[in-house]
């Protein structure tokens, strides 16, 4: 009877392709729940690669790495960034893009059936990517402001307004003032001789560097925010960054309602885009006088930085929010692939892309950085900056100095939009399937679904667009997806590799993908068990030893405030562990405690591949009653290659 019942289990669970994956069509469809919704799928496999693409390539790429890689060693930066991407990275990408695959469910559903009682950790995913999209549209909100601003033939920040400090310094203005013989240009002010010599004014008073502000930076902070002197005073409304989040949400709306076929068609424009636009600018920064000083800034290595713990935390930390592991979003997209993708051939293709762009980026900015301290005549690490200050500032500051501003503003901030968009779209489309996941009929609803989730995310964003919204903003980026990230990555590899068992996780992905030689097995055995799951305790640790009080602007913020942040960076904890309590409380009995917490760690009879494959009956093969069935992965010589006899 035991014989015969692996027999079973062998055949029907661990059957795996011997030959190339064979047509998804001989395989099946997914199976829809008996109310008929249909979950979809993607109409192409480009479809899927473009939207991974536009969700692991963001903002992050072009304002954060470039950053990060001058301040641990420049060129040097690359090689742990290139061993915590084969480390930490990769794995949990392949991971979560298989697991997703095999299964056709979200995390809201998919935890639910391998381990019931860490159900909580799929909502845990989804609580992330629901918090950080509150935030992250108004970033794109602003872009979309920028870009309105930039229709017209000057710059609103090229002169020092009446919104300005007065250590804003205009070049335009300088330059204008001193085509005037004996004049002086000195707090935004052009002062004749006359009133020079009346003043007493020194003629190298504009000379000093060290005190001047770019009229960007007064614009970004005193007339399109208005931040407020700290959080405990938000302010009023910013209408203007409220009517462009509006149009965030709206654009957002209109590429999801429609389900994958809606956002596989537009993420090839929001994933290639800003491929494009950052060639024009990297031919346009080569070009540029004292370019080079910020291109060997930025390339030349400092090895000893490689002997520091921070450097290789860095590249760790962005590595993994680069990719976006434990978020949700790439079990998301992942479940809608057909069954034989090559989810392994696409995990490389994107987490390859991702280092290339990252290092691409860097090259852009630090040759529009160099140019930039030329001008400014100070040090390159004087300008540098990251975050908003690199793309709302920096940036903004070096257009107007370039022929037709407008233009080149108009081209970056587009390219902003479209990079922060298809991260968007996967965040929301998470939260989406978690809803149609976890009540299936929603299903035939779908554009209700999203445009609920987005009614509610545009009431969630206008908290972030008040005058203190950007103290809200900081808050929530250094809490939200913190380190209960890497807690949830770690519980993830814990399930999957220990207790559901990692090589019948291999053997399920051999299943999608056809047979891999026994070291690529051992390979990601090994990471997933014992070397993933140590680095990303590492850096849980590190966090924790390395924690400081949260500060922007010189400001630190008040006890309430760090508790809100400390709140928030719990909520997926929270989720996971009243879950497991629910789940436990409402199980049936069993004869002791420990026989129904074994009971719901393994997986549930619906657990499984979610496409129509063969299926055994062990009655059948008892009664001796034979049974034909079609499965690509094997072939009865003489007979039809697509079918076997039982």
């Amino acid at each position: 009877q035991a014989a015969q019942e692996q027999l079973v289990h062998d055949v029907s669970s661990s059957a795996v392709l011997t030959g190339p994956p064979a047509d998804d069509d001989l395989v099946g469809d997914i199976q829809e729940p008996e109310d008929g919704a249909e979950r979809g799928n993607w109409s192409g496999r480009f479809d899927f690669l473009m939207c991974l693409l536009g969700f692991s390539v963001g903002l992050g790429n072009v304002w954060r790495f470039p950053y990060l890689a001058y301040s641990n060693g420049g060129g040097a930066f690359l090689f742990p960034f290139i061993i915590m991407f084969i480390v930490v990275g990769f794995p949990l990408m392949f991971l979560e893009l298989s697991f997703g695959q095999f299964a056709a469910l979200g995390p809201a559903a998919i935890f639910d059936r391998i381990c019931p009682l860490l159900n909580g950790l799929g909502y845990g995913m989804v609580s992330v990517s629901t918090m950080v999209s509150f935030y992250y549209t108004v970033i794109i909100a602003w872009a979309f402001l920028y870009l309105f601003k930039s229709f017209t033939t000057e710059l609103p920040w090229e002169r020092c307004r009446s919104w300005a400090t007065d250590n804003c310094y205009s070049h335009l203005e300088a330059s204008e003032c001193s085509q005037v013989n004996g004049s002086v240009y000195l707090n935004h002010t052009c002062f004749n001789a006359t009133m020079v010599e009346k003043l007493e004014i020194s003629s190298n008073a504009s000379a000093n560097a060290s005190t001047r502000v770019a009229p960007a930076q007064d614009f970004f902070e005193r007339d399109m925010l208005r931040i407020t002197e700290g959080i405990t005073d938000l302010g009023s409304v910013r209408w203007e960054i409220v009517l462009c989040l509006l149009l965030t949400w709206t654009l957002t709306f209109m590429s999801l309602s429609r389900g994958t076929q809606s956002m596989g068609k537009v993420v090839y424009f929001t994933a290639l885009f800003p491929y494009f636009v950052l060639s024009i600018l990297f031919i346009r920064g080569i070009t540029l006088e004292g370019c080079e000083k910020g291109i060997i800034y930025y390339l030349t290595p400092d090895f000893a930085k490689l002997k520091t713990a921070q450097t290789w935390v860095d590249a760790a930390v962005q590595i993994f929010f680069a990719l976006s592991p434990a978020w949700g979003g790439l079990i998301t997209l992942s479940s809608y692939n057909k069954f034989h993708n090559n989810c392994f051939k696409d995990a490389m293709i994107v987490g390859i892309g991702n280092i290339l762009t990252s290092f691409f980026a860097g090259l852009v900015i630090f040759s529009i950085v160099g140019y930039l301290a030329k001008e400014l005549d100070m040090d390159v690490d004087k300008v540098v900056e990251q975050g908003p200050g690199l793309a709302f500032i920096v940036f903004p500051d070096v257009v107007t100095r370039l022929p037709l501003p407008p233009f080149w503003s108009f081209l970056f901030f587009f390219m902003l939009i479209t990079l922060g968009m298809g991260s968007e779209f996967a965040l929301l489309e998470t939260v989406i399937t978690a809803v149609q996941d976890t009540y299936p009929p929603f299903r035939q609803k779908k554009v209700y679904v999203v445009l609920t989730v987005c009614c509610c995310g545009f009431t969630g964003g206008l908290l972030v667009c008040t005058e203190g919204g950007m103290y809200i903003l900081q808050l929530m980026d250094a809490y939200a997806a913190s380190w209960a990230v890497f807690i949830m990555a770690i519980l993830e590899c814990t399930i999957i590799s220990w207790i559901y068992g990692a090589n019948k996780f291999v053997s399920n992905i051999e299943m999608m993908i056809g047979r891999r030689h026994i070291y690529w097995q051992r390979f990601f055995i090994a990471f997933w068990k014992f070397l993933t799951p140590s680095m990303l305790s590492f850096l849980l640790v590190f966090n924790w030893v390395d924690y400081k009080r949260m500060e922007y602007a010189g400001k630190v913020y008040p006890v309430w405030a760090e508790l809100a942040g400390w709140f928030m960076a719990f909520i997926p904890i929270i989720l996971i562990t009243c879950m497991a309590v629910w789940k436990f409380y409402r199980a049936p009995a069993e004869r002791t405690y420990r026989a129904k917490i074994q009971k719901l760690l393994h997986p549930t009879p619906h657990w499984g591949p979610a496409h129509k494959i063969p299926k055994y009956d062990l009655g059948d093969i008892e009664s001796g009653k034979g049974k034909t069935v079609t499965n690509p992965g094997f072939a009865a010589a003489g007979g039809n290659p697509f079918e076997t006899r039982i």
